[in-house]
């Protein structure tokens, strides 16, 4: 796993992993900074996590893996849709219903079912709600730099 984008997004990392652990989640697997050079964090994964943990409702952009258990497909819908971003969501399901009715009902610009690299370069990329501005990637990547023009014309007489 390489390095994080930058020093502000390690901050924001071990922030986040306080604020869960103080509200009382379980740190799994990782959790720390490694090293004393360079962006590195820990994969990491939390367990019982209070509703309001911030990583809950923000964009981590880091390796923290919240994972919380849910009693009905109703309830899985309402917690991924719950907050104002909408950039990328991810599902693991071995039942191929399951993957058709998760992918329509999460609100986001990317999804990924059963993997964590759901972009290919010739696909747009962007998100929804307060997400990302735009696309990059695939045709639609090229609108933000287009000026569409209709031109109508009819044989002279």
């Amino acid at each position: 796993m390489g390095p994080l984008a930058n020093v502000r997004r390690l901050s924001a990392a071990q922030a986040l992993m306080e604020d869960a652990v103080g509200k009382g989640a379980t740190v799994v697997s990782g959790g720390s900074r490694v090293g004393e050079r360079g962006y590195f964090f820990e994969p990491t994964v939390l367990v019982n996590l209070s509703d309001n943990a911030r990583i809950l409702s923000e964009e981590p952009f880091c390796p923290i893996a919240p994972i919380m258990p849910f009693s009905s497909f109703d309830d899985v819908v309402k917690m991924a849709n719950h907050d104002q971003f909408g950039l990328a969501a991810y599902a693991f399901t071995d039942s191929l219903t399951m993957a058709d009715k998760i992918s329509e009902a999460f609100e986001a610009g990317w999804i990924g079912v059963n993997g964590f690299t759901p972009s290919l370069a010739d696909v747009a990329i962007g998100g929804i709600k307060q997400s990302g501005i735009g696309y990059e990637g695939g045709p639609e990547g090229l609108d933000a730099y287009l000026h569409s023009k209709f031109i109508s014309r009819a044989r002279a007489l």
